[in-house]
């Protein structure tokens, strides 16, 4: 299976997808504004105190810019430009900073339509400049889809190494191998590694579950009775927590639809391997990618929902998959509305569930590890594929120098954002080097 897009990737959008753009991120930025719902999990835990006046609108707004900006301008635009298709550190996590910074209800959504505006009518002219640049930077970028999709297949892998021991992990990675060779000559059309993944997350579930299953049935022969308080406070702030996003859940509803309609569109993917397959228009392996991604995602975010009183911004993203496979926007817009108030309405009994099964809180958090190992390899790889294309040895040195440089200092920019901001200035680095006569652009 080919994994190379086309050169000259468009992010030329009909009306219908500006329109949508820009009113999604009115509402997302308006949402924020409310502390209602973010979609940074690191800066969830910080809404409470916020919430409860704690803290200032200006020191979490200090905050979620702190966390987001990297991956907005060293993840989010680097892969949209790359690709052709956006995703949610580019449109949502400035909406969490514009509408957080807002300091009036009816600003935010005008602060959210603007960005959306830039998204959709500046995106295009960048493209269309660095694609005319006698260093083209962006299509050298795309050199970045195959690591990222063959190497996020072991995301499984890892985390059920990392919680069941090295002959579990053996015995996934060897099943996996099988997998990835059988799909590329049985299905070559296929995206190799879907069915590796099904396996392997399939496999790590079975796995806690089990775990869990025999703990219980233990502590039930030993006559272990598991004791609950009768004032427990984290129960108190919990009930107190979902009992606030219900009040909301009309609103709720009505970004659900958002969403679902962005990603039934096909210009918008849920994560980097998620964009190529997207931009590639393999929709359904595209949806089988994010659905298993799911599985690292909703403990976290539903125990910081909980414990915040603010939800994810794509929830729990299910909306992501289900919008990628719908047939038409308006059935998106009611199935990602109906998705998002059965979540809202579920977080109480999630959040028991979880209580009740702790292996399986457990592989969400190395499912979630392993998927930062995998694709923080794979981008660094990528990255570096790409200076190669674009500058050979001059270019592995610059972009390679620039990641090592981040690095030495301590990080300025989170180390998934490096290395695509390392390619974007080292092309820039090239092309002022050619009109300086220093330096000739590779051919092809």
């Amino acid at each position: 299976m080919s994994t190379t897009l086309a050169a000259g990737t468009s992010l030329d959008f009909t009306l219908a997808q500006q329109l949508t753009v820009i009113a999604l991120c009115a509402l997302t930025a308006y949402i924020s504004h409310m502390a209602l719902a973010v979609f940074n999990d690191g800066v969830r835990p910080f809404l409470l105190d916020f919430i409860q006046g704690r803290t200032t609108r200006s020191a979490t707004t200090a905050v979620s810019f702190g966390l987001s900006a990297g991956f907005i301008f060293g993840l989010g635009a680097p892969m949209a430009l790359s690709t052709g298709v956006l995703n949610p550190w580019l449109v949502f996590l400035p909406t969490d900073i514009l509408g957080m910074l807002s300091p009036k209800k009816w600003l935010a959504p005008i602060l959210g339509a603007a960005w959306g505006a830039v998204v959709v009518f500046g995106l295009n002219g960048a493209n269309n400049v660095a694609h005319d640049l006698p260093v083209d930077f962006l299509t050298a970028m795309q050199q970045m889809s195959t690591p990222i999709l063959f190497l996020f297949t072991l995301f499984p892998v890892l985390a059920i190494t990392k919680q069941f021991g090295r002959r579990w992990g053996g015995v996934a990675g060897g099943l996996e191998l099988v997998l990835v060779v059988m799909t590329m000559k049985l299905w070559p059309n296929m995206f190799a590694g879907a069915l590796a993944m099904a396996a392997g997350v399939l496999m790590l579930i079975g796995l806690a579950v089990s775990k869990d299953v025999r703990h219980r049935r233990a502590d039930r022969t030993a006559g272990v009775v598991e004791e609950v308080p009768q004032d427990d406070p984290m129960a108190s702030l919990f009930s107190a927590s979902a009992a606030r996003l219900r009040r909301y859940l009309p609103l709720f509803m009505v970004l659900g639809a958002g969403v679902c309609v962005l990603a039934q569109m096909h210009i918008f993917g849920g994560g980097e391997a998620t964009s190529f397959l997207i931009a590639k228009g393999q929709y359904s392996e595209a949806a089988q990618v994010d659905f298993y991604r799911v599985f690292g995602f909703i403990p976290l975010i539903a125990t910081t929902a909980l414990a915040s009183g603010a939800y994810g911004i794509a929830g729990f993203t299910l909306v992501y998959p289900i919008g990628y496979l719908m047939p038409n926007p308006f059935l998106a817009a009611v199935v990602g509305a109906v998705v998002f108030a059965v979540e809202v309405l579920a977080l109480s009994w999630i959040g028991r569930i979880l209580g009740k099964l702790p292996s399986v809180r457990d592989s969400s958090e190395h499912l979630r590890s392993a998927i930062g190992d995998t694709l923080q390899l794979a981008i660094l790889f990528g990255s570096l594929m790409a200076a190669n294309a674009m500058g050979g040895g001059l270019g592995i040195l610059v972009v390679g120098g620039l990641y090592l440089l981040n690095e030495a200092m301590g990080r300025p920019v989170v180390r998934m954002a490096a290395a695509p901001a390392a390619v974007i200035v080292g092309g820039i680095v090239l092309n002022i080097l050619y009109w300086l006569d220093l330096f000739t652009p590779l051919k092809g």
